[in-house]
């Protein structure tokens, strides 16, 4: 069996149509199904069961199991509950780590682009200590991301135990199917996309730095297909272990972003551009871009989708039809 943590979410319910796509259904979820209609994400797929995050532990004991897909996690940027996050993120990674460690079990997690904080020391996914302690992330969610990475990098620089296969994948800024249940946290495209179809106007945020123009704000976004492609990619592949960047590689603007679903529906492009909140000027970041040479160098050539075409399959396939879940 394989475990996918965090399988009714966004990028963990779009792993889990892959592998039923590739044949797969003795998948198991651990995931909280809650009252906000996430078990919509997995209404057409075929599992073995799905396990309660507080009862995950006793559930793997004696358990045989293929490899475990850890992307379960609290990935609000703006969540203030230090001791809930911490509890979350980074002691149930560990003890995942140390269960899949015992039982020879691969090991693939989800980090986030949210460690490298405001991107001043680059967004070079280099998985060496001193190159990870030159970090600072900007909220408490990237800083538990952050924490798991180090003690990862700390056991890989220790020689430490650690399992047959271990990935570590910073995600940028991904968007796509069945990240409907996200509140704010959805991308902008699909929290606006209603307005683009309707002609209504799109706010998007003024700029607050000098040298960028409103609406220039840059994010590495990448479809989750690509993201899917590429943990699909290091199951079949387990002699690759490491930490790695997924993105593009290439930095586009939000107005970029939402341009391209007015030209997806055939819609006339009606933007404006308002102050940003005073609260999240501090942490805002303008620009993010993943490296991603080490993910090449490892052997991936699965490629990546244009910011258009992805933002077209996106709205044609999902977005503008009743159905929207993948």
């Amino acid at each position: 069996m394989l475990l996918v943590t965090g399988g009714a979410g966004f990028i963990g319910s779009n792993v889990v149509a892959a592998l039923n796509d590739a044949g797969r259904s003795d998948v198991v979820v651990c995931d909280f199904l809650g009252n906000d209609g996430k078990w919509r994400n997995l209404a057409k797929r075929q599992l073995v069961d799905i396990v309660p995050p507080a009862e995950l532990m006793d559930w793997l004991k004696g358990r045989k199991l293929e490899a475990v897909i850890h992307l379960g996690a609290i990935s609000a940027t703006t969540a203030t509950d230090g001791d809930l996050v911490f509890e979350t993120n980074f002691r149930l990674s560990m003890r995942l780590l140390d269960w899949c460690t015992a039982a020879a079990v691969p090991f693939i997690y989800a980090s986030s682009a949210a460690t490298y904080g405001d991107g001043e020391t680059g967004f070079d996914d280099d998985a060496s200590l001193p190159a990870l302690k030159k970090l600072r992330p900007m909220n408490l969610y990237g800083w538990s991301k952050h924490m798991f990475d180090l003690a990862v990098a700390g056991r890989v620089a220790n020689g430490d135990p650690l399992p047959p296969q271990w990935a570590g994948l910073k995600f940028f800024n991904v968007f796509g199917p069945n990240e409907y249940h996200k509140g704010s946290m959805m991308s902008v495209l699909a929290r606006r996309f209603d307005d683009v179809k309707a002609g209504r106007i799109v706010q998007l945020f003024k700029s607050h730095r000098e040298g960028i123009a409103d609406g220039d704000q840059r994010r590495d976004f990448i479809y989750v297909d690509d993201v899917v492609r590429v943990v699909m990619w290091l199951l079949a592949t387990p002699s690759v272990s490491g930490l790695f960047n997924v993105g593009t590689g290439k930095a586009r603007s939000f107005r970029d972003l939402m341009l391209a679903a007015y030209a997806a529906h055939g819609t006339r492009p009606n933007i404006e551009y308002i102050d940003m909140p005073e609260q999240i000027r501090g942490a805002y970041q303008y620009f993010t871009q993943s490296e991603v040479d080490r993910l090449h160098r490892a052997g991936y050539n699965g490629g990546f989708t244009t910011l258009e075409d992805a933002v077209k399959a996106y709205v044609g396939d999902y977005l503008d039809r009743p159905d929207r879940f993948r």
